[in-house]
């Protein structure tokens, strides 16, 4: 998820109860709750090292404790105070653990079993941003602002009056929306999964994808010879009609080359519904671009994040180009 909905999460998880167990209890918590993300300074090594170290150890369970303890290194050195290191490492262990089910959550997922394996586990339920779950988020801490303002035209001395509850109400209205998610994906995969499609073929598996809407997903069916990428709008009929059909490239000399470069390699432990294309270069004579993008974020109609390589006529990789459409150099 993204950063403001992390940081939200941590503040109201610290406002309903937890922040009392250490000094600076709140900044520990919202400073957990946003620290796996340390690893966003590998996109200074580029697109490729950013796919690679992104959503690496810091989210994994080995890494839960260890970043927790960072985090409480970092408060007691920030303010230079001596924390109750237990306490303060288990309000850390919460914080860092909202953000690890958060970031479940949606198609990006997590690799909770490095350095073990490489397995990526992810919900599919909610996009990165989620507008809905921001509303949610900033109604609780807006309540308490104004249920303040209307306390101190009647005397209300408390500065915290109200905090722990919407706190409560928030994290509880976060949870009945994901789980609420949770279902329509549910109902999203199951069109897609139970038909018969082409040549009265049943999908080996099948997916869904959130979008803002929780009422509109994108549905993809693997065959083996083909993807099939279809609208699902639960509020209608469901209408396969409208699917486009993509057919996996052909296992040519050239992918093989391609495959075998460092930005391919990289995005091939990422990619989770890979389909990979193989068209003639436009810009270097008998030579191929090939392609390897992933459905969950986008078709060859709209690229998403993609690795792409010229290939000449000798089967050597000329460039290389990955990131959002294929367009970073490497």
């Amino acid at each position: 998820m993204d950063n403001l909905t992390h940081s939200l999460v941590g503040l109201f998880l610290a406002r309903a109860g937890f922040r009392r167990a250490s000094p600076y209890g709140t900044a520990l918590m919202v400073l957990a709750a946003n620290a796996p993300d340390v690893d966003v300074v590998s996109g200074l090594g580029g697109a490729v090292t950013y796919i690679e170290w992104h959503r690496n150890i810091t989210h994994s369970l080995i890494g839960w404790p260890v970043v927790a303890l960072m985090s409480v290194g970092l408060v007691a050195a920030a303010t230079r105070t001596k924390l109750p290191w237990l306490k303060a490492w288990l309000i850390a262990l919460v914080g860092v653990g909202s953000h690890l089910l958060l970031d479940l959550t949606n198609t990006y997922g997590v690799r909770l079993l490095l350095p073990f394996s490489g397995r990526w586990f992810h919900w599919d339920i909610a996009p990165v941003i989620d507008l809905a779950i921001w509303t949610i988020l900033l109604i609780g801490v807006a309540a308490p602002v104004l249920v303040r303002l209307v306390g101190s035209e009647i005397g209300e001395k408390d500065p915290d009056s109200g905090k722990a509850g919407w706190a409560f109400t928030a994290l509880l209205f976060l949870f009945a929306y994901d789980y609420g998610r949770s279902v329509l994906h549910d109902r999203a995969v199951e069109p897609v999964a139970s038909r018969t499609w082409e040549d009265g073929l049943t999908p080996r598996r099948a997916g869904a994808f959130p979008s803002g809407n929780p009422l509109v997903w994108t549905g993809v069916a693997e065959m083996y010879n083909a993807y099939i990428v279809v609208p699902v709008d639960l509020r209608g009929n469901f209408h396969p009609s409208v699917a486009e059909t993509f057919y996996k490239g052909e296992r040519t000399p050239a992918l093989y080359a391609a495959k075998g470069s460092l930005p391919f390699r990289k995005f091939d432990e990422f990619v989770q519904y890979p389909l990979w294309m193989s068209v003639p270069s436009g810009e270097v004579e008998n030579a191929t671009k090939v392609t390897l993008l992933d459905l969950r974020f986008g078709t060859p109609r709209a690229i998403g994040f993609a690795a792409t390589a010229t290939v000449d006529a000798q089967n050597r990789v000329r460039d290389t180009q990955f990131g959002m459409g294929g367009a970073r150099p490497r």
